[in-house]
Parts: structure tokens; sequence; C-alpha cells
């Protein structure tokens, strides 16, 4: 006899509203990345935030803080820009102008090695001129719709503005957010858990944040100061280059890894040297600097790792690979939480000995 089991629609029911939750969100991927980035800065500007707000006399609010915090984060990103961004223009022109020269330079055989490293080169300039080909009928495909591209960028530039925007009421109204969130819950044991996950994600977020910055400026300054001592042309260029690359997981010190080689066989500088830096400074910063500075929040696999930045970069490119860590620390942190409220129910509450 067919009968409605009331237990299977809830669970149909629930299934279909998770699939069209997840399907909305993906809708609303470029929005919801907007705001991340907005929640990512206020976690990396609320120490001075806080900082300021605790001296600042007779302040009901955070408003002042908040306003002076911004003209001291805006000054130090204009000041910076200036002072770098001006040397790294310049290198980069330098270094567009003379790539050709120092192909051809390359390509030439060398009289004096061996004549297998003349072939290796020769195999593996063949390969990058085939690599190049292969990808420039893609790119003449997508100059066709350059128009619309351009018009997209130029509607992005106002993100610039909007960000910080968001950064500040998240900042100034941090704490009735918190509360609002609180309040959706019951309370009880559901509660008790609900900020228990709040405060664990507070926490995971401010520790990598402020960790991935500190990491970035790190490697923009061990890069410039040993590529000046070495003397490898382009060092700022490539200091930078390396620096803003650290915000993407692996992949991205990979990455710098690979074109600072390269241009250092192009101009014909000491690679084995600059090789050797790379290696230390790599165990350096994995075994000893990002662990002290991420703490315990991070606590996520090499392979775990790879397979969150891979699987970001497939559905959502840059910003997936960026996202992918803390996403993936995330999970891990609701997983032990909601496990360890489980099991903690189940000690208060022992089920009976069957006789």
């Amino acid at each position: 006899m067919l009968g409605f089991d009331p237990k299977a629609a809830r669970s149909v029911w629930t299934a279909a509203a998770v699939v069209v939750i997840l399907f909305l969100v993906y809708l609303a991927r470029r929005t919801l990345f907007i705001f991340i980035l907005a929640v990512l800065l206020a976690y990396l500007i609320s120490p001075l935030v806080n900082l300021l707000d605790r001296y600042l006399p007779m302040q009901r609010t955070r408003t002042a803080a908040l306003a002076l915090t911004y003209v001291i984060f805006i000054g130090a990103l204009a000041l910076l820009g200036f002072e770098v961004g001006t040397t790294v223009a310049d290198q980069a022109k330098a270094l567009e102008a003379k790539l050709p020269v120092m192909i051809q330079q390359w390509e030439a055989p060398s009289p004096g090695a061996p004549a297998l490293w003349n072939s290796l080169k020769a195999e593996m300039l063949r390969r990058a001129r085939e690599e190049i080909v292969n990808g420039g009928s893609s790119l003449l495909a997508a100059a066709t719709s350059a128009g619309l591209k351009f018009v997209t960028i130029a509607s992005d530039a106002i993100y610039v503005v909007v960000i910080p925007i968001l950064a500040f009421f998240f900042l100034k109204d941090a704490h009735a957010i918190r509360q609002h969130l609180l309040d959706l819950v019951d309370a009880g044991p559901s509660r008790i858990l609900a900020d228990d996950l709040m405060a664990d994600i507070h926490l995971l977020l401010a520790h990598y944040m402020r960790a991935l910055v500190v990491l970035s400026l790190a490697a923009f300054t061990a890069f410039s100061i040993a590529f000046a001592i070495l003397g490898v042309p382009y060092g700022v260029l490539l200091a930078a280059l390396a620096g803003l690359l650290e915000f993407i997981p692996m992949i991205g010190p990979l990455t710098s890894g690979i074109i600072i080689v390269a241009v250092s066989l192009l101009s014909s500088s000491n690679v084995l040297l600059v090789l050797a830096f790379l290696l230390i400074y790599r165990v350096f910063q994995d075994y000893i600097l990002s662990p002290h500075l991420m703490g315990q929040g991070v606590e996520v696999h090499p392979l775990l790792v790879l397979f969150g930045v891979f699987s970001g970069a497939e559905i959502a490119g840059v910003p997936g690979a960026f996202l992918s860590v803390p996403v993936l620390a995330l999970i891990r942190i609701f997983y032990l939480r909601i496990r360890k409220a489980r099991m903690e129910s189940k000690l208060s509450h022992p089920e009976p000995v069957k006789l």
C-alpha cells in the first residue's frame, strides 16, 4: 500500500533547498567575492582600528578610529605605490623592450658549453614557440570581444571604491552583525555551537589574512635584497611579482620561481645562485615563517591544498584559487566543531544499557 512518508519528504525538500541555494550562490559568485574581499580587508586593518579606538579619548563609536585608520592605510598604499610602482613600471618596460634581444642571444649556441646543453636550449625554445603558436589562435579569438572586455574592466574599477566602503561598514557594525546572526539560533546547545563556530572563523580569517600580507611583504623584501646582491636585472619587478603571487597558495610561488629562473637564464645571471636562494627561502618560509604566522588555525594537508587550488581555479579562476585554502580550513572547522558537539552530547546523554 502506497503511503506518504513525512521524514522522506523532509529529506527530499532539504536536499532540494540545498541545491537551489548552491545554484543561487554560484549565480551570485561575483558579488559574493566582492563582499568576501571586503571582509578580508576589514580583518586586515582591524588591529589598527582597535588600537586607535583604544587610545582616542571620549569616543562612543568607532567612527573616528575608522576614519583615521583609512587615512593612514590609504596614505601608506599611495606612498608604497609611488615608490615601488614607478620602479616596477620602468623595469617592466625595459624588460619588454629587451626581451627579444635576450631571447636571440640565449638562442645562439654557447661556444664553451657541451653539445648537450646547446641541444637542450634549442629544444626548450622550440617547445616555447610551439606553445605560443598553439595559444595564438585562442588569443586571436578572444581579441574579437576586446571591446566588451574593456567595458567590463572599466566597470570593475568601481570596486576599488566599493570594497573599502563595505569593509568600513563591516568594521563599524561587526558586533551588531554577530549578535543578529546568533539571535537566529535558539538558545541552548545549538547557540553555543554557533558561537564557537563564529569565534573559530573569526580567528581563522584574522590569522590567514594578516599572514598572507606579511608573507607577501617578506617575500618582496627578501627577493629585492637578494637580487640586488646577486646582480639580477629587473630585481624590483621580479620581487614585486613574487610578493603578489604569494596570495595564491603553492601555484603562485611556483609560477614566480619559474619566471625568475627564466629571466635569470635570458639575462645570463648566475642561475645557480638564484636557484639556491629560491630553494633556501622556500624552505625557510614553508617550514618556519608560514607555520609561525598561520598559527593553529589553518591546518590543511598539502594534498588538500593542491586539490583546493586546482578545483577553485577551475570553478572561479584566480578568485577560486585565492579562496581555496580558507574555504578548506572553514570546512575543517565546521567538521571538528560539529563532531565535538556530537561527542559531548553522547557523553552527557549516554544510551541506556540493555539487559
